[in-house]
């Protein structure tokens, strides 16, 4: 493994975080006696291309400072590559580096442990999601909360998290239970009435909401939590527990456990890792060991195709 490594940054992330944050995490890994090279880019397209570059030139180690949009990019470059991808997680969601339990916010242990597992060979291979040429590490999100998405991505009058509350309230206002058609590993089609359908290789969206709770990003298998049909009222009690996955229990929702889901429905916009993937319909993969992170590696057995948790639907 060659001492040169590569810090992938946002300096936007966060609010001006990303920026701060490259120095302590760069500090890290000198220290530790790693030459580092930073890239930054014009915007996402030009920092996707330098990434891959730096990848193709066969850095050590891409490392990403910034948000879950920036770790979106870096998964682009590296996947399927054996180039190992470093997580400096400084943005607002940070959800990629929460389901892998790694610092968030804290650059400087982030660089700290990255630098050891590059010394002592301390990684975790994960499966990652695929749907065409674009590979997603999280959640890829489907029906309400896309369409929350969609509403918060319009409003120019309001920031943060206020803008995504109202977004909440005015999706509230308009909601209508969505009829997808999905298809699970290739079976039979099924036509259904759902609030929303997350597809989760990790385990949470929306800085921390935990969606997929029970997901785990090595056995080589989605979880979809499918909430189907239910009532505006339903709908505001389940979704608060969301927050601490015991939302999982509800009779109105549904856990599969799949290698690969086809989702239909008219008017639906997929998100994947928080960034716009495009409409529906689309089929996602799961492609186990795509990417190598730095981070300690955690045994455990797999899960078999087809488990669910709760009933419903």
């Amino acid at each position: 493994m060659t001492s040169e490594i590569t810090l992938f940054v946002n300096p936007t992330a966060g609010r001006g975080r990303g920026a701060h944050a490259a120095q302590p995490a760069a500090s890290a890994l000198r220290d530790a006696g790693f030459s580092v090279r930073t890239v930054l880019g014009e915007d996402a397209d030009d920092a996707l291309r330098r990434a891959r570059e730096a990848v193709a030139a066969g850095t050590g180690a891409l490392i990403a400072v910034g948000g879950d949009g920036l770790m979106s990019l870096a998964l682009q470059a590296v996947a399927g590559t054996a180039t190992p991808l470093g997580v400096v997680a400084v943005g607002t969601g940070n959800d990629f580096a929460r389901a892998l339990g790694l610092p968030i916010r804290d650059p400087a242990a982030a660089g700290r442990l990255a630098a050891r597992a590059l010394k002592d060979g301390g990684h975790r291979d994960i499966d990652l999601g695929r749907v065409g040429e674009r590979w997603f590490g999280s959640v890829l999100a489907s029906g309400f909360d896309s369409r929350v998405n969609d509403r918060g991505n319009r409003m120019r009058f309001v920031g943060g998290r206020f803008k995504y509350d109202l977004a909440i309230l005015a999706e509230l206002a308009a909601f209508r239970p969505i009829p997808y058609r999905i298809r699970l590993d290739g079976g039979e089609a099924v036509e259904i009435e759902a609030t929303l359908i997350a597809v989760g290789n990790g385990t949470t969206y929306g800085g921390g909401m935990r969606i997929c709770a029970d997901a785990e990003m090595d056995d080589g298998l989605f979880d979809v939590t499918v909430v189907g049909e239910c009532t505006r009222t339903t709908l505001l009690k389940v979704f608060p527990r969301v927050y601490r996955g015991t939302h999982l229990s509800h009779p109105a929702v549904t856990v599969h456990r799949v290698s690969s889901i086809e989702l239909a429905a008219a008017g639906v916009t997929a998100y994947a890792d928080g960034e716009p993937l495009g409409a529906l319909p689309l089929t996602a993969t799961c492609v186990p060991g795509a990417v190598r992170v730095l981070a300690g590696h955690r045994e455990g057995p797999g899960r078999t195709p087809g488990e669910g948790t709760a009933t419903g639907i």
